[in-house]
Parts: C-alpha cells; sequence; structure tokens
C-alpha cells in the first residue's frame, strides 16, 4: 500500500477512535503525525512538526485570553447591553445583525478569520445572554464572513480572481462573487430556522438581561429557552472597561485597517490590560479552551504533514485519470473541499485552479461555473471546527455547551462537505450558463 494510502487511512481511524472514545483528536493526531511522519514517510521528529499551525495557536489562545479578560471584568456584558439595545430588544434579528456585520467586514477588504475572531466573541456572548442557540449564533457569524468571500475588494476575490487571471482562463468577478454570497445567504436562512429562529421570531422584541447566570446560562446547543426579565439597571464603564473598549479598538484597527496579526495583536492587548489589573488576567488565562486549542492545531498538523509529503497532489493527480470532464470537475470540487475543511482555503484554490486548467482549456467545462463552484465548495466548509472560524465558534462558545457545538459543527460542516460540491456542480457546471 502506497504512503499516500496509509496516511489516509490513519487519518479515518483517527476520527474512528475519537468518536468511539473520549480521547481528544488533536492528540491522537500528533501521535499519529510523529509515527507516520517517521515510519511512512521516514522524517525526523523535528520536521514532522514543522507543520504545527503557530498561527492559529496563537490566534485562539490571544482571542479567547483577551475576551475571557473582557468577561470578567464587565466589558463584554457592557457591549451585550449596547448591542440589543441597537437592535431595539428584538433578539431574533440579532443572528442576522452579526451575519451582515461579519459579511460587510470581509468584502470590505478583512480577512474572514480576522472578522471572525472580532465579532465571534460578542456574538456569543449575546448568544448566551439572550438564550440564543451558540451554534446558531456562531454559524451565522462563519456564513457571514463567507458570503462575503469573493468580493472583489476582499482578499479571497483579489487572490481567486488573480490566480484564474495568470491562469489565461475566462473569468468573471461579478459571478464568483453573487453566487457565493447567494449560496451563503441561502444557508444562513436554513442555519436560523433549523437551529432556533423560529423560537426567537416567536419572543421577538425583548429587551431584557436572563434571570440565571450568564457564565451558566444560555442554551445546550439545542435553543432552549432562556426566561427574561425586564433589565433595571445599566452597565457603566470603568476604568478597566475604558481600557478594554480601547484594546478592542486597537484590535479591530489593526486586524481590518492594517493587517497586523490577528492573534499577536490580541495577545498584545490582552498583557498590556494584565498590567492593570493581573488579578483578573490570571482568572482568564484559565478560562482559554486548552482542549479545543490541542484539538485543532493536532489535526492541522497532521494534515500539514500529508500536504509537505504529496498525499494532496496525489489525489489531485488522480484527476487526470478521469476520462469523463464533467465528472473530473465534480472530483476537483471534492478535493477542494475536503482538504479545505482541515487546512487554508487560499491555498487549496491557489493549487487546484492551476491544476485544473488543462481541463478548462479544453472548453468541455464552463471555466466561470467551474471556478465559481470549486471556490464556494472550498470556502464555505470553514464551519468546520478543524478549521480558523470553526475553531474560533467552539473557543468562544460557553464551557458546558463546547461538545454540543464541536459536534454540531462537525456534522453541519462534513456534511456540506457533502452536499456543497454535488449543487454548486450541478448549478455552475453541469448546467453550462458559464
Amino acid at each position: 500500500m502506497s504512503p499516500h494510502l496509509v496516511s489516509i487511512l490513519v487519518l479515518a481511524v483517527i476520527f474512528l477512535i475519537g468518536t468511539l472514545r473520549s480521547i481528544n483528536l488533536g492528540a491522537l493526531a500528533l501521535v499519529a503525525t510523529f509515527l507516520v511522519g517517521t515510519w511512512v514517510f521516514g522524517d525526523s521528529a523535528k520536521n514532522v512538526l514543522g507543520g504545527f499551525p503557530a498561527d492559529m495557536f496563537v490566534i485562539l489562545v490571544g482571542v479567547t485570553f483577551l475576551f475571557a479578560m473582557a468577561k470578567n471584568n464587565g466589558t463584554v456584558d457592557w457591549l451585550v447591553q449596547w448591542s440589543v439595545r441597537a437592535v431595539r430588544g428584538n433578539v431574533a434579528a440579532i443572528p442576522w445583525v452579526m451575519f451582515a456585520l461579519s459579511g460587510a467586514l470581509v468584502a470590505l477588504g478583512a480577512l474572514s478569520p480576522a472578522a471572525v475572531a472580532i465579532i465571534t466573541p460578542i456574538s456569543l456572548a449575546l448568544a448566551v445572554r439572550y438564550g440564543i442557540s451558540p451554534l446558531l449564533m456562531g454559524l451565522m457569524v462563519v456564513h457571514g464572513s463567507a458570503a462575503g468571500n469573493f468580493s472583489p475588494l476582499g482578499v479571497l476575490g483579489v487572490i481567486t480572481n488573480g490566480i484564474v487571471d495568470r491562469s489565461g482562463i475566462p473569468a468573471s468577478p461579478a459571478v464568483l462573487f453573487l453566487s457565493n454570497a447567494i449560496f451563503n445567504l441561502v444557508l444562513a436562512v436554513v442555519v436560523f430556522f433549523v437551529f432556533g429562529g423560529l423560537r426567537l421570531l416567536r419572543e421577538a422584541r425583548r429587551e431584557a438581561r436572563p434571570t440565571v447566570d450568564p457564565g451558566t446560562g444560555g442554551t445546550d446547543g439545542g435553543g432552549v429557552a432562556v426566561r427574561t426579565k425586564i433589565a433595571t439597571s445599566l452597565i457603566t464603564l470603568n476604568r478597566d472597561r475604558i481600557l478594554t473598549v480601547l484594546g478592542l479598538l486597537v484590535l479591530v484597527v489593526g486586524a481590518l485597517g492594517f493587517g497586523v496579526d490577528i492573534g499577536l495583536l490580541a495577545l498584545s492587548v490582552a498583557v498590556v490590560l494584565s498590567l492593570f489589573a493581573p488579578g483578573s488576567a490570571k482568572e482568564a488565562l484559565n478560562q482559554v479552551s486548552w482542549g479545543v486549542v490541542l484539538l485543532i492545531c493536532g489535526i492541522i498538523t497532521y494534515v500539514g504533514l500529508l500536504e509537505d509529503h504529496g498525499t494532496v497532489s496525489y489525489l489531485g493527480e488522480g484527476i487526470a485519470s478521469v476520462s469523463v470532464p464533467a465528472l473530473a470537475a465534480l472530483v476537483i470540487c471534492f478535493i477542494g473541499t475536503i482538504v479545505s475543511a482541515f487546512a487554508s482555503t487560499t491555498g487549496i484554490l491557489g493549487a487546484l485552479i492551476p491544476l485544473a486548467v488543462p481541463l478548462l482549456v479544453s472548453g468541455q467545462v464552463g471555466a466561470i461555473g467551474l471556478v465559481a463552484a470549486l471556490s464556494i465548495s472550498a470556502s464555505v466548509v470553514d464551519t468546520s471546527p478543524f478549521s480558523t472560524n470553526g475553531a474560533l465558534v467552539v473557543a468562544n462558545s460557553p464551557a458546558q455547551a463546547q461538545q454540543t457545538v464541536y459536534r454540531r459543527l462537525m456534522v453541519w460542516g462534513f456534511g456540506l462537505v457533502l452536499v456543497a460540491p454535488v449543487v454548486t456542480w450541478a448549478l455552475l457546471v453541469l448546467t453550462g450558463w458559464w
């Protein structure tokens, strides 16, 4: 059996063991990285760790540490209060506000993980306080960011259109952007009504606060309502909250306006704040979701090993053996979707669009349609808990709901792995409209 097939089989075994036994998938994946890297691929132990996602580690730790401090000193409660007042107490509108805000930031040029990292902690604090399913709120933020991905001003849009242009194949930035935005909007409607939106509509126009502790209240991930009562007092700003708000503004401006690394900047802001309130910083550090960090970083390290040793290229080369062009296009979409669920969307688009050039120049498959189908399929699975965006949703969910959110994000994400390529291929490639 080839090393590529062995490594793919080991990945399947990791998920099987992690599903049947209560073992952290990240720990399993790191052990598999060591064993497969040294025994199957013949790497040194030092080299097999080369794919450890240091950037992901810093993002998860930095963002969750900062917002844990903001929660402890009451800043999150203050932001929640003003966010709900902005929608005049209509709780059902909150997920859509987060969807639109996330999409607008990404469409205007913010990196999707940066926008999600900033919005997710606030949106999930709102979810806990007002009895909204954390899964519903998290998915609305992620699909909102995905809707803005391929704007002509967006990072992924610029990159993808640039790759297409350099490859010398027909392009339509408008079709790419609009088809992706519509696809994610439809998914957002499905998410809203499947994961608790109907209940929110029935309880609309609430301007209240929960009668339970926000740290333990909220939902169990399935949309259980939290009874509320009219707030009797407003949260005011004190020194620590003012400093935290200023720190969050620095985070937003630095990450979205100047492209500063979101993880390092969040960690820097948290460290500065800890100088003024060391006691709350110590408590906040204990609230970082270390189990989630291990899980995500372990899986990504293993997938990075597969990428480094050409397993993804091995799968791509199999496309050349497919004699039916339309079927080859579907295979490309599936490969892009599966790999992107674990790794960089930008990276996989950069690899697969050039790989598809021989198929596209033949004229038997519409270039514009296939590029759009591949782009949507590869980006929509950012809801996977193994992508940066999905990981941020899990890490910022209430502690008692994290396992539920993780499992349901995995079901939703891998459901999209099966559905998105087929739907986009059927609508954008098979119809031959573009």
